[in-house]
């Protein structure tokens, strides 16, 4: 049973049946609904036509093309009547239908303005009373799963042509004569799975369809096509976005950890809206941008702020801007296919060395409109001091470490603020108070035990909703959806705020022609702490014994050396963390919306073209706020908030009045359109040769400008104003005239020009094997001239055998055995690269009275792509009818002409210089696994899991490039080396002595060391450390159902990393103050010759100490020798030394999830068609390595102490109308 499709002309009354629906489509989403009944208006519509022999189908499209009705029929029951002659003349519809009907054993029944044609019931006057006595009358509704109504479902006695079709409210009625004979009625829907039910004398049958999930399950999206899963050639993961879907989590890249072979996934920080690092099969680039690409429904998203590579890359950097798919609601998505080798990924040329994320968001669905309401609340647990990772001392413990210090006359540095035992212990000494107020003071300071963590965050409540209508019929469908998540951070007054809409029209426009279009919008609000504000690092360093609040409730100030600006005027600022939190922030708003057409036109049933248009555009601001309240601008006015500036050169004021704002406004534009043309066709005597080929033409213009800015006397309590200086001298104020001086103002456009050819063949012979091949070429403004006259092709060859069609046909126990191979070579050029110089015009230099110009970029006269070339080899298995799924893959990646860094002669001008001169490698493998071990009534058990390796090997020459900090921490590139390698120093001891730590630092044959490149003493002083990105990573998916109730969980894993241990030494290099609190391994540090044999703690040496300088300062900092600086002071290489770095791996319990869905008969008095309620946990636990001491893996201990990634609890909602 199907609707009738359209000639090529659009019907008359078509459009006003459009608008109908769009108008409902519209108004839905402003949450009112309307319903207009055409019903009174079709019994009324009239039509003229002439026709000779041709079928009542041809007869009903035209009917359809002259007025507002649809139909509904069995094709199988019309072609049956052969061909008629009909004429017409201003004749009714309804008339007209008795003609052509009258008998055939076919009735028609009008709803709204959709007419069914279905089989007759038995006529009564055509059998005795007798039989009439021996017929049955079948009665029923037909719902799917979310029991909306579904019209035009053919319903028919298995092995008989005897049935009918359901009408729009998805019942169906008619008669059968009676027998003995056991009855099977079949349902059948398109996109769903064909239903058989055994009469057993029912008085109604009412059956639920579900979707045909083989639909989804058998094919793969590469953004460009859509293909058989079973005939692919390439290495494709696709995951459905409901297995993945954490409740709570509002970016669907957080979503991934684990559940994708061959990408790794790496999150440094819990803040809110930091983003993850994703490597999809290691690294192809040294000094580009290694992220994969995102595609939505087909378009290449881009980053809503142009975010510097070198900052990407860094392993310690906190994006928490977003990446490109961060304005998506995880809801509107349906799949996501990750596309990972060169076959897969060629079609998206330069663009994809780093791999493809496709993800494809809903559409509408036939059948009346469904709307569906889902919710989560989430409590994200704060960091407490009772944490395995918060190894600190409580203040009793601190007064007494001060109190040890002190007993050994440890000198305390003279400009730490008097806190504390140690401010206790100085006001005692310098006769400001008496031993009973010193005992007193101590005796308050031990029970203070001020609790930073509780002070600095909280326990967050976090919420999301989403509102979605989905509907339509086979002419039009649509889908639309609101969204709102309000996530707050664990942080103090840290928060992501965001409103997403998004609309979806499908639209049959004739029966060859399909218009597709959609809407993307997004407005986002998010608040930071300042970059100069770090709670967490002062959360974790600073005493216990420091109040944060007076008794009475008020905030407690205590002073702390600022230095004023160059080191000059007041000595101390008073300070208080939550009055710096109070009058400063950092706030970003963004917004962006997208706009698609998508129009498919079939030429042949064979050959279809397709143009497609895109534009979208996206605004943000970045502001950064200081008020004059903070200390960091006390600082810069060199005064107290309440103090008059000092003028003069001794007031030392770069700021007399106000706070400051930094500003940053960025827009960007992005247009593209494709032209596409796609023909499959199959011949042969038997079907058995299938070719495809798709060859398309692509446009893509992205247009960006910003605008930073900073300005002083802002105002921000006081209505947002500046301060009025009109009246100020600036000579009163040299420095703050020198700063105004200066140009504060900087702009920024970029045009980003495309041109693309691309091209795909493929042939394939039954289901034996496939052969394919891809190419594309793309020409750009960016890649500068010389690059474009050697333009590169982008290529890959690839196939497919299946070997399970081939020799194990017959094997009960194989359902498919299939063997993939791909070759092919992708490039990519890094931006700003040009065979000739670039040079900056500038204006007006006020000391030569004349325009000046810079040189922006050196010229590359050698500029060559960088040439990717990937093998791929995999297999996919699967056996018992699809109960156990085996898939491996392993490649190999080798990029050659990287750009990397090359030393030239300092006589350029520069010392280093970017150019094609290093080479790099990827070798890895993936294995997974899933399978249904139970499947017994309505208990099912299913598990899934994956498991991938990659190791990476750069080859390059040693630059000066990088600095010391660059190799300690893993972000210089190291030739032979893997990415992410850091070094160490080699602790050979403790000094049985005085319990210095003790290394083998060449003091003694500094010779050795003259000369040499800093890679070059690093390789020969430090040792190799490993590397800090995973080597292996995978995970073990289990789900557990039960008639309604759904259990699951995810563990993750990660293999292979090192991290460093948090830092000892670094709070207390120059000296122990009395503000900083420090960890408990403190305890066991050398206090005493022979604790050398049993602890690796050094002691603190004291400023007395006749080789405290020599401790502090590194030899090879002299100015005197020939030597690269490769190490500051004797505290700096224990904090960095190789007894500092410990294994990075860790077992976490990603997921956990119990849902219950609530049966259909519990909702049959409630307006709902489907509900169902969840309670699921992220980040439960983590096991790992003992030698963390509870130090969370991803605080890696290369910067300083940042947010762990926290644990929460999500209760869930979803219902639907």
């Amino acid at each position: 049973m199907k609707k009738s499709r359209w000639c090529f002309q659009v019907p008359r009354g078509y459009w006003r049946k459009s608008w109908k629906i769009a108008r409902m489509f519209s108004v839905l989403m402003c949450t009112l609904t309307f319903s207009v009944s055409a019903t009174a208006f079709a019994q009324h519509e009239q039509v003229t036509l002439n026709f000779k022999q041709v079928t009542v189908r041809q007869v009903l499209n035209e009917i359809q093309r002259q007025t507002r009705l649809s139909f509904i029929y069995n094709t199988e029951q019309t072609e049956q009547l052969g061909q008629i002659s009909v004429e017409a003349h201003n004749e009714s519809v309804t008339s007209l239908l008795d003609r052509i009907l009258a008998g055939t054993g076919l009735t028609w029944k009008i709803q709204e303005d959709m007419i069914l044609i279905s089989q007759a019931g038995p006529e009564t006057p055509a059998i005795p009373q007798a039989q009439e006595q021996e017929t049955v009358l079948l009665t029923g509704t037909v719902t799917d799963v979310q029991k909306n109504a579904l019209p035009g479902v053919t319903v028919k006695i298995a092995g008989t042509n005897i049935g009918t079709s359901t009408d729009t409210d998805g019942k169906f009625r008619f008669s059968y004569p009676k027998t003995k004979a056991q009855i099977v009625l079949e349902f059948s829907f398109v996109g769903m799975q064909t239903t058989s039910v055994k009469y057993a004398g029912q008085k109604e049958i009412n059956v639920i369809l579900y979707e045909d999930q083989k639909e989804l399950d058998e094919v793969v999206v590469t953004g460009y096509q859509v293909l058989d899963k079973r005939t692919q050639t390439s290495a494709i993961t696709t995951v459905k976005a409901e297995d993945i879907l954490i409740p709570g989590v509002t970016s669907i890249d957080q979503m991934l950890e684990g559940r994708i072979p061959d990408m790794a996934f790496m999150l440094n920080s819990g803040e809110v809206g930091a983003t993850p690092r994703l490597r999809v099969r290691g690294t192809s680039t040294l000094l580009g941008n290694r992220e994969p690409l995102w595609v939505l429904d087909g378009i290449v998203m881009t980053d809503p702020v142009d975010v510097n590579p070198d900052d990407l890359n860094n392993p310690d950097y906190l994006n928490i801007i977003g990446n490109a798919i961060a304005g998506i609601n995880p809801q509107d998505i349906e799949r996501i296919d990750v596309l990972k080798d060169a076959s897969a990924t060629a079609l998206y040329g330069t663009r994809a060395a780093n791999g493809v994320i496709v993800v494809t968001t809903k559409k509408g669905r036939i059948g009346k409109p469904v709307l569906s309401y889902t919710h989560s609340s989430k409590i994200t647990r704060r960091p407490r001091y009772t944490d395995r990772n918060i190894n600190l001392m409580n203040s009793q413990e601190r007064v007494r470490f001060g109190k040890e210090l002190a007993d050994q006359h440890y000198i305390f540095p003279t400009q730490m603020p008097m806190v504390g035992y140690e401010g206790a212990l100085y006001r005692l000494q310098s006769g400001l108070t008496d031993y009973d107020t010193f005992l007193n003071e101590v005796t308050w300071y031990e029970q203070v035990n001020t609790d930073w963590f509780d002070i600095l965050t909280r326990d967050s409540y976090s919420h999301s909703h989403t509102l979605n209508v989905s509907g339509g019929s086979d002419i039009i469908r649509y889908y639309a959806s609101l969204g709102y998540d309000r996530d707050n951070g664990v942080s103090n007054t840290t928060y992501t705020e965001r409103y997403t809409v998004a609309a979806k029209m499908d639209v049959q426009m004739t029966p060859k022609m399909l218009m597709a279009i959609k809407l993307n919008g997004n407005v986002q609000k998010k608040n930071h702490l300042v970059s100069t504000l770090d709670a967490m690092d002062y959360a974790y360093n600073t005493t216990r014994a420091l109040p944060c609040f007076n008794e009475d409730g008020s905030l407690f100030y205590y002073e702390r050396y600022r230095g004023g600006y160059g080191g000059q005027g007041n000595k101390y600022l008073r300070y208080n963390i939550v009055n710096e939190i109070d009058n400063s922030s950092s706030g970003y708003d963004g917004k962006g919306i997208q706009v698609d057409l998508n129009l498919k036109y079939n030429i042949r049933p064979t050959w279809d073209v397709t143009a497609t248009g895109s534009y979208s555009v996206s605004s943000t601001l970045q502001e950064d706020w200081w008020g004059d309240k903070t200390a960091y601008v006390a600082a810069l006015k060199n005064g107290e908030y309440e103090d008059k500036p000092t003028p003069g050169d001794d007031g030392k004021c770069i700021l007399p009045y106000g706070g400051i704002l930094k500003t940053k406004n960025s827009d960007t534009e992005n247009l593209t359109f494709r032209l596409q043309s796609n023909y499959r066709k199959l011949f042969g005597a038997n079907d058995q040769h299938l070719i495809t080929a798709l060859l398309g033409y692509e446009v893509n213009m992205l247009r960006s400008k910003s605008m930073d800015n900073e300005v002083r006397g802002y105002l921000k309590e006081r209505g947002m104003q500046f301060a009025d200086m009109s009246s100020l001298n600036l000579d009163d104020y040299p420095l703050y005239k020198e700063w105004l001086q200066q140009n504060h103002l900087t702009l920024n456009r970029g045009l980003t020009n495309q041109l693309s050819v691309y091209l795909s063949l493929t042939y394939g012979y039954q289901e034996y094997f496939t052969l394919n091949v891809n190419g594309r070429m793309d020409a750009s403004n960016k890649f500068g001239s010389r690059s474009n006259e050697r333009l590169l092709p982008v290529w890959s060859v690839s196939g497919m055998w299946n070997i399970q069609e081939t020799f194990l046909k017959e094997a009960p126990w194989l359902s498919e055995m299939r063997l993939r191979l791909s070759y092919g070579m992708q490039g990519n050029m890094l931006d700003g690269q040009t065979p000739n110089m670039l040079i900056t015009q500038q204006p007006i230099n006020s000391y030569y009275n004349e325009n000046v110009s810079n040189v922006y970029q050196f010229p590359n006269p050698n500029l060559k792509w960088e040439e990717t070339k990937q093998t791929n080899v995999g297999l996919d298995m699967s056996f018992f009818d699809g109960r156990l799924n085996i898939g491996g893959d392993f490649y190999y990646k080798k990029t050659e002409n990287v750009f990397s860094w090359v030393n030239v002669a300092p006589t350029n001008g520069l010392t280093s210089y970017l150019m094609n001169n290093g080479n790099l490698e990827n070798i890895g493998y993936s294995i997974n696994l899933s399978a249904t071990p139970v499947k017994i009534n309505d208990f099912a058990w299913r598990i899934s899991t994956s498991y991938s390796a990659n190791k990476n090997k750069a080859q390059t020459d040693a630059v000066e490039k990088y600095e010391l900090e660059d190799y300690l921490t893993g972000t210089a590139i190291i030739s032979g080396e893997p990415i992410g390698t850091f070094y160490s120093y080699k602790l050979l001891g403790l000094n049985a002595q005085n319990g210095t730590p003790v290394f083998d630092d060449y003091a003694d044959r500094r010779h050795l060391l003259e000369n040499k490149s800093l890679e070059e003493v690093v390789r020969m002083v430090m040792t190799n450390s490993g590397v800090r990105e995973p080597v292996f990573n995978g995970n073990l998916f289990n789900t557990f159902t039960w008639r309604g109730i759904t259990l699951s969980f995810n563990l993750a894993y990660s293999l292979g990393s090192k991290v460093r241990l948090f830092a000892l030494y670094e709070p207390i290099i120059s000296g122990v103050s009395a503000e900083n609190n420090v960890r408990k391994e403190f305890v066991n540090r050398w206090q005493v010759p022979g604790d050398e044999n049993h602890t690796r703690i050094p002691a603190i040496i004291n400023r007395s100490d006749e080789m405290y300088d020599y401790y502090n300062r590194h030899w090879s900092q002299e100015q005197s020798n020939k030597t690269k600086t490769f190490a500051y002071n004797l505290w700096d290489m224990y904090d960095n030394s190789d007894i500092r770095v410990v294994s990075g791996n860790y077992l976490k319990m990603q997921t956990l999830t119990l849902r219950y869905s609530l049966q259909p008969k519990l909702l049959k008095k409630t307006p709902f068609s489907s509900a169902s309620v969840s309670f699921s946990t992220q980040n439960l636990f983590t096991i790992s390595a003992k030698a963390l001491k509870g130090q969370d893996p991803s605080q890696a201990g290369f910067a300083k102490p940042n947010l762990s990634v926290r644990p929460n609890y999500t209760i869930g909602l979803n219902v639907s109308f």
